[in-house]
């Protein structure tokens, strides 16, 4: 992996961008949903400005590629495919899913590490899809990285969403458990019916950050892939996507 890591989201709430430079972490997050396009190159300039760097020496770019706002991803997919055929680097996509599990066990690490807790061995990463539906997926926590059991889906929230899968696990029931993503916030009770273990029901990571995107990025969470390559990840399939002009 490059020393020179750019990432960018905005495939929900957040508008967030982080720079990893050597081992020097530069970030802008701003919870600002119908601003995105005129946060985000702002921000872009901000962290390569506060790094005493240029576009030119960066070396790839995370880009959130959702699922999340339909607006918002393609606000992030396109901001991310002209700034990696300006700078000719490689793109890695990332899931704001995943983003999400790995922000939830960075911050309940560092909240339990003083405690002599354990981390979240498992994530249940849900985002509010409206029109009553949610986008979600499970993670494992293996050496600090959120690793994907489920891929992204969309559907109606119902106990059987995560019930499913965390049976087909063959759990002891003694699993630290956790939740992250803004899905919880109306539909916990219908999520959580009949799981098979407790979950630790957490506001604390409600919308995806980049530097977690970073993270995965680097811990081979990603394929790179060429600028004309990248698209979104919108998971419901009645959504289309064009690329840029000419492209």
């Amino acid at each position: 992996m490059t020393n020179t890591l750019l990432a960018i989201d905005t495939s929900t709430e957040n508008c967030s961008v982080a720079l990893l430079a050597g081992d020097q972490l530069y970030q802008r997050v701003q919870e600002s949903p119908r601003e995105h396009s005129q946060r985000l190159l702002p921000f872009v300039d901000d962290v390569l400005d506060e790094a005493g760097l240029t576009l030119a020496d960066v070396q790839g770019l995370v880009v959130g590629s959702g699922p999340g706002s339909f607006t918002g991803v393609r606000i992030g997919v396109s901001v991310g495919q002209g700034l990696a055929f300006s700078g000719q680097f490689p793109v890695y996509p990332v899931s704001s899913l995943q983003a999400l599990a790995q922000k939830s066990i960075r911050c309940n690490s560092a909240a339990t590490v003083d405690k002599g807790h354990q981390p979240p061995q498992l994530v249940l990463a849900c985002i509010d899809a409206r029109m009553s539906e949610v986008y979600y997926a499970l993670y494992e926590n293996v050496n600090g990285i959120a690793v994907a059991i489920t891929e992204p889906a969309v559907a109606k929230p119902t106990a059987a969403l995560f019930r499913e899968p965390l049976l087909a696990l063959n759990l002891n029931g003694d699993e630290k458990v956790t939740t992250a993503g803004t899905g919880w916030d109306n539909y916990s009770e219908l999520l959580t019916a009949d799981l098979p273990l407790s979950v630790n029901l957490s506001n604390d990571c409600r919308l995806p950050e980049a530097r977690d995107m970073l993270t995965l990025a680097q811990a081979g969470q990603a394929n790179a892939v060429d600028a004309e390559a990248l698209e979104p990840l919108y998971v419901r399939n009645e959504v289309t996507w064009k690329k840029l002009p000419g492209r």
